[in-house]
């Protein structure tokens, strides 16, 4: 049986969910998703159980978060002055909000709390410091890139 190496693109139904088992995203309901194996589409971890997989097969692995979305940083949450943001933005915990730093690259940032002058962003990927928990079902390898190279 052939098994998933580095450069194959494949196709993987999952579910992903936390060690609490708090499901956060799946792929039920909807296409599989399809990725090039070593090509840094998606988190290190999943990448790596996927690769060696045959066809057919399903497994479960808990990712640790430094191979996920990394460790929290306290540096990433700031307050900000409320008179600073532009009118009509959903100001609400739990809000997303986007900044775009000088150079015109996007920051997706979180809302986690508010008040009457200060709004606190948090810019840490939501699942950061977590470790996650996939099961993973390989469907398809689709074929590979044009001039990749393998390695051993």
């Amino acid at each position: 049986m052939q098994q998933a190496k580095t450069g194959d693109v494949v196709r993987v139904h999952y579910r992903g969910r936390l060690t609490d088992g708090t499901e956060f995203d799946t792929s039920e309901g909807r296409e599989p998703l399809e990725f090039q194996v070593g090509g840094g589409q998606v988190i290190p971890g999943f990448e790596k159980q996927v690769e060696g997989m045959e066809v057919g097969e399903k497994s479960t692995v808990t990712v640790p978060a430094d191979q996920a979305y990394g460790p929290r940083d306290d540096r990433q949450v700031q307050s900000v002055p409320r008179e600073s943001l532009p009118d009509g933005l959903d100001l609400s915990v739990g809000a997303r909000l986007t900044a775009t730093t000088r150079e015109g690259k996007q920051i997706p940032l979180t809302v986690i709390d508010l008040d009457d002058s200060q709004v606190t962003v948090d810019a840490n990927h939501p699942l950061a410091g977590q470790d996650l928990v996939f099961d993973v079902e390989l469907v398809e390898i689709v074929g590979s890139e044009p001039g990749t190279a393998y390695g051993s």
